[in-house]
């Protein structure tokens, strides 16, 4: 149904064609956006702490919709992308504002909150996840 691959440049394509796709098969807006949502959180952990270019492939069976998120890198933990500069320049704000609240793993736990069941491999060639969500009106 959907065959997308994705870097950082292109996240915010991959989240219009996914909620796109997902209002399309009959998931009412507010679950299409949650639908988006996990597609996304999944998403930017490969361009964060992945190889930095992934590939999301939708598909619809046995009455829920499959997201299946792939890296063909390995995973890394560190916070940083393979191909980032290791020291960052802030332009001069004029006022701070508290960091946001953030805790490793949490994209991934989001994730597992709003799909109905998310499964995870990982090996030597990469990472797959699947987030799942039942269709409006499968048993």
């Amino acid at each position: 149904m959907l065959d997308q691959e994705f870097t950082a440049d292109t996240l915010r394509l991959l989240r219009a064609a996914v909620i796109a796709h997902a209002m399309a098969v009959g998931m009412p807006e507010s679950r299409a956006a949650d639908v988006m949502l996990a597609v996304h959180e999944l998403a930017a952990n490969v361009v964060r702490h992945g190889s930095g270019t992934g590939q999301l492939r939708m598909r619809i069976a046995a009455g829920a919709l499959h997201c299946r998120v792939t890296d063909p890198g390995l995973a890394r933990f560190d916070g940083d992308h393979p191909a980032a500069p290791s020291k960052r320049v802030r332009a001069p704000a004029v006022f701070q504002l508290d960091p946001w609240p953030y805790r490793r793993g949490h994209g991934l736990g989001l994730v597992r909150e709003l799909a109905d069941q998310v499964t995870v491999m990982t090996g030597p060639n990469g990472s797959q996840v699947t987030a799942s969500f039942t269709l409006p009106g499968a048993p």
